[in-house]
């Protein structure tokens, strides 16, 4: 039950991981149960709805993004303990779009938007093009190529694995919300990601064999008490609009401008991680992107983003959006970890702490 502290310790005996607020510690408590036709959720509603008014930072709240976090995983079965039966409750439904208006909306105000070109596949791509080639700060890819520790690399696999075990999945959710050209270049993409009908070879199980390679546990759920709120919130970002079909414009954008962020940096991080002595075994997921999404990026932008903007233009502002909220949060999870390495410290929370942004 929900205590003076705020329940930050707070655990089921099913649930491996702890709240951080009252708000996932409300929610552990019901996720905790089964289901029935008595529960209700008026009071939880009421405290997502104070957490989501009061916070002065949805995107780095720790309570908000793990509650969020949460209930998304609700549809990919990401949470151990947890019964299926939840996932379609029409409480914890409501909750979830409580906390997506507060979510999206800052999101929406914090992405700047470029002038919208005419909805055409080679305008598209070109804006997709400037928006991704843009100059950044310092690059958290050189410095693990260069500089970082065998801890820092462990590091940086631990919060990347809140995605990479679940590769490709939240990009997903919009095959069905497609129709002809774009349909066909994201399945395109993702048999790719899901390793063509080879098991073994699909992204996030070599990500696990990477994990694996230096000692780390591959259990979904085993790092996600040390994660901070900002590695939470870009999945919570690609989820947002791979589970929303309003959203589709978005989902699309994001994978675009994701694909093509992405053949450089992994090259990268593969030769930090062949600097520090690890074989093949832990570099090839990293080497498999070089070359796979050097593929990708063009048939994202072209074929994807670019077809889309051409089959429904009302989409263009979304497109945009999604490919801008994909560079801003991620670059915004990477500065986090550069910027804690840089200061001399762990970029991971300590477990078992609660740590939230501050309320107003």
């Amino acid at each position: 039950m929900i205590n003076s502290t705020g329940v930050a310790d707070h655990r089921t005996d099913s649930i491996p991981f702890s709240a951080r607020g009252p708000l996932s510690a409300a929610l552990l408590e019901v996720l905790g149960t089964e289901p029935t036709e008595s529960d209700d959720f008026g009071p939880l509603l009421e405290i997502a709805r104070s957490a989501a008014g009061s916070t002065v930072s949805f995107m780095r709240d720790e309570d908000l993004q793990l509650a969020l976090f949460m209930l998304y995983g609700l549809h990919y079965g990401s949470l151990p303990g947890v019964s299926d039966a939840w996932e379609w409750q029409p409480g914890l439904v409501r909750v979830r779009g409580e906390l997506e208006r507060g979510f999206e909306r800052e999101l929406r105000e914090a992405v700047g938007i470029p002038e919208l070109p005419a909805p055409t596949r080679a305008a598209v791509a070109r804006v997709l093009s400037e928006l991704t080639s843009a100059e950044g700060g310092p690059s958290l890819s050189r410095f693990l190529a260069k500089k970082a520790t065998k801890e820092q690399a462990r590091e940086f696999l631990i919060q990347r694995s809140i995605y990479t075990l679940r590769e490709a999945d939240p990009h997903s959710w919009a095959i069905p919300r497609l129709t002809g050209r774009s349909k066909a270049a994201l399945v395109e993409i993702q048999a790719d990601e899901y390793g063509g009908g080879r098991p073994a070879r699909m992204h996030s199980a070599i990500y696990a064999e990477t994990m694996r390679g230096v000692g780390l546990d591959t259990d979904y759920a085993h790092y996600l008490d040390r994660v901070p709120a900002i590695t939470l919130a870009s999945l919570n970002t690609m989820s947002l609009f791979g589970l929303n079909r309003r959203l589709r414009g978005a989902i699309v954008g994001h994978l675009a401008a994701f694909e093509m962020t992405s053949s450089i940096p992994n090259l990268m991080y593969g030769n930090g991680f062949r600097r520090l002595g690890y074989d093949s075994g832990v570099t090839a997921y990293f080497d498999e992107h070089v070359a796979a999404d050097a593929v990708h990026e063009q048939i994202a932008a072209n074929d994807l983003a670019g077809a889309l903007a051409e089959d429904e233009p009302a989409l263009m502002e979304d497109i945009l959006f999604g490919a801008g909220a994909c560079l801003l949060v991620d670059g915004w999870a990477s500065a986090h970890i550069l910027e804690s390495w840089t200061d001399g410290v762990t970029s991971l929370r300590s477990t078992g702490t609660a740590v939230g942004a501050d309320r107003a």
